[in-house]
């Protein structure tokens, strides 16, 4: 199965299990222009599946034509958001973090970059994946 070039797993690490149904937003960075102010903006969105993988954030690379290719994902900073209050109150927990937003820089847009991310109702950390 073709996979989205970035992609990430949200494993909760208090029950031991993946987290299903994390809402997911993909923002790409445009630095600050004459008015002085950087943004983030929006791309796209995705949830989390059974396995608490969201693999389809943006299209395939084989199934994009070469021209689309560098407007799918081109080099710079990009944000990824993770709505975690709504899973924690779904599985009738509290958190003190209810959204974890993680900022990366993608150098080269051929590679795959993948994005893990433990939770539990107190806690979170992630690395870069492969």
């Amino acid at each position: 199965m073709a996979k989205s070039p970035i992609t990430c797993h949200v494993l909760d690490s208090s029950l031991g299990k993946p987290a299903e149904g994390v809402e997911i937003r993909l923002q790409d960075f445009t630095p600050a222009s004459t008015a002085g102010i950087d943004t983030f903006n929006p791309m796209t969105t995705g949830v989390t599946n059974a396995d608490g993988r969201c693999l389809d954030l943006l299209p395939a690379r084989d199934s994009l034509e070469a021209k689309e290719l560098d407007v799918a994902l081109v080099p710079g900073i990009y944000k990824i958001i993770f709505k975690t209050k709504d899973y924690f109150e779904r599985t009738g927990r509290k958190c003190f973090y209810p959204v974890v937003e993680i900022t990366f820089e993608i150098e080269n847009p051929a590679e795959h970059y993948h994005i893990p991310l433990l939770i539990s109702p107190y806690s979170f950390t992630t690395y870069r994946g492969s």
